[in-house]
């Protein structure tokens, strides 16, 4: 199921809205890639952190 900015998974709750627009946006390229959301949602945070950190 693919998320939005108004319907996302809890763990992506408490970031900063940048870097949680684009933890959506790595998130559900992962879902359409095959991986299950206890696996995209992790690996989407920690992208989309060093991201919009760089």
């Amino acid at each position: 199921m693919p998320w939005s900015k108004n319907d996302y998974p809890a763990a992506m709750k408490n970031l900063d809205p940048e870097v949680r627009d684009k933890a959506i946006e790595i998130a559900n390229a992962l879902l359409e890639d095959g991986y299950e959301d206890g696996r995209a949602i992790p690996i989407a945070i920690d992208k989309a952190k060093e991201t919009v950190k760089d």
